[in-house]
């Protein structure tokens, strides 16, 4: 009886269970790799790119908060906007985080009337 509590385990079984336990390891390893490439990079890039725009914006921007009150940039602070909301100078204040998108002056649509001059 001491002789069969002494006996070493079959070899072969200690490498397959080596080799399983790798298995699962390298299994966890693509699970979390295939989490990083399709979730968490994109989801980085999305955010590094809505920094860039916000930390781009000018006086005399055309902006849409991300509530979709629409203005023209009258001012730029740190951590704030002054957006003029229509033609009669009422402003609102914002901060860079509350703003959803933003069209450059430049990338502003041109008017019928504004093509209408162009053509005379």
């Amino acid at each position: 009886m001491l002789n069969l509590l002494m006996a070493a385990p079959p070899q072969g079984a200690a490498q397959g269970s080596t080799q399983g336990s790798m298995v699962q390891i390298g299994m966890i390893v693509l699970v979390f790799a295939v989490f990083w490439l399709l979730i968490i990079r994109p989801q980085r890039k999305k955010q590094k790119d809505e920094q860039k725009m916000r930390d781009g914006v000018k006086k005399g921007d055309r902006i849409t908060s991300i509530g979709g009150i629409r203005g023209v940039v009258k001012n730029v602070a740190d951590k704030t906007v002054i957006v003029e909301v229509d033609n009669k100078g009422n402003t609102l204040e914002f901060t860079k985080s509350a703003i959803g998108a933003v069209e450059a002056v430049d990338s502003a649509p041109r008017t019928d009337s504004a093509e209408a001059a162009d053509k005379e």
